[in-house]
């Protein structure tokens, strides 16, 4: 049996474990609150616990840690959220991951969000977790790289009776991770995912008409934020292959990274440049872009870049990110902007899948997203 096909099988009690495990207290401490990240997304956390102070959601939580990759500001009293960055901007203690759980000591559940995209926090996801501190989350590199980081996290939520809030990691906070483990806690069974999982790519692919040269669209999009400083991100589909692989594991199947097919945008000559260097670089992306996209517009079809899961009823998975032309009336055809669309096929949705649909990219709700996961865990 194919390492893809012995992944259907691992529908043990790890695999399935509910990522949120809600544990509210009537009366309890206010939740203590440690925030990683200042960026863009915590920006707008910040900006979001502030516009929370003085009502009875801001009263159930307690920021009482700040952090960037370089400073930390804390306070056991608490933070005022208005006034973190200045805080932090004035802080001449300088930033560690050893000191946070420290910091969350004192009564009240404790929580650590990540907005990051740091490899060196999502290795301590697992570490908090087993020591009974709920994290949640919008960086992919905890869930969505080995399996074996996945199964850690999974088996130290267990052991700390913490909860791990993923629903920021896919969607920006659409319902789709939360949607498949009802699905499957109903007795139902996932055939299927396909979907627009980039905000960046869609927003791309929802404004290319072939006349316009593909790589002025691509500055345009990062000049915008809709995209990675280096577009190369998010034209290489890695970013779509983890979004995936949390979906699919959430699914029930235990994919390995390397199992994911990704048909990358970047081309060879483009790929190997140094970042300085792509701007330059970019109008490689024409040629073949525009021959792409008239050859679906010759079929009346649509150029969509497609995340897809499938298994069929023998145990085979196909698992592939990368561009797709879609006829016009496909469920993942149609949308704008930057919005994420996500057809799922089940036991349930065979004939017609549910289709989950919203924006996928946003500093607003993806900071809305994480704050509901903390909320939903900790108080």
């Amino acid at each position: 049996m194919s390492a893809v096909a012995s992944a259907l099988h691992e529908h043990d009690a790890v695999a399935q474990a509910p990522a949120l495990r809600p544990s509210p207290t009537v009366g309890a401490a206010p939740a203590r609150v440690a925030l990683l990240g200042t960026g863009t997304v915590g920006g707008a956390v910040l900006a979001r616990l502030g516009g929370w102070r003085g009502t009875p959601l801001g009263e159930r939580l307690r920021l009482v840690h700040v952090a960037n990759s370089r400073r930390v500001a804390a306070d056991a009293a608490g933070l005022v959220p208005e006034h973190a960055a200045s805080a932090l901007a004035a802080s001449d203690h300088h930033s560690s991951l050893d000191h946070v759980a420290e910091a969350l000591a004192g009564g009240g559940a404790r929580v650590v969000i990540d907005a990051t995209a740091s490899e060196a926090v999502a290795e301590r996801h697992a570490q908090w977790l087993a020591q009974g501190i709920h994290v949640v989350t919008a960086c992919k590199i905890g869930q969505g790289t080995s399996l074996a980081r996945w199964r850690a996290i999974r088996e130290a939520s267990e052991r700390g009776g913490a909860g791990y809030g993923d629903s920021a990691t896919v969607g920006a906070g659409l319902p789709l991770l939360r949607g498949l483990r009802e699905l499957q806690a109903g007795g139902d069974r996932i055939h299927a995912i396909a979907g627009v999982l980039s905000g960046s790519l869609a927003w791309l692919f929802n404004n290319y008409d072939g006349m316009r040269p593909f790589s002025a669209l691509v500055r345009q999009a990062r000049d915008a934020g809709y995209t990675e400083p280096d577009p190369r991100d998010d034209l290489s589909g890695e970013d779509v292959r983890r979004k995936l692989l949390i979906l699919a594991r959430a699914a029930g199947v235990a994919l390995e990274a390397g199992e994911v097919e990704v048909a990358s945008l970047v081309p060879p000559e483009l790929a190997i440049l140094s970042r300085e260097g792509v701007d330059a670089a970019l109008p490689a992306l024409d040629a073949p872009l525009r021959d792409r996209y008239a050859e679906a517009y010759k079929n009346g079809e649509k150029l969509r870049f497609i995340a897809r899961l499938e298994r069929a009823e023998d145990g085979r998975v196909v698992a592939q990110v990368g561009l797709q032309s879609l006829p016009g009336d496909h469920p993942l055809a149609g949308g704008a902007g930057t919005d994420n669309k996500v057809a799922i096929w089940s036991d349930r949705y065979r004939a017609q899948p549910l289709v989950i649909q919203g924006p996928g990219a946003g500093a607003e709700v993806t900071a809305a997203g994480l704050l509901d996961d903390v909320l939903r865990l900790a108080v």
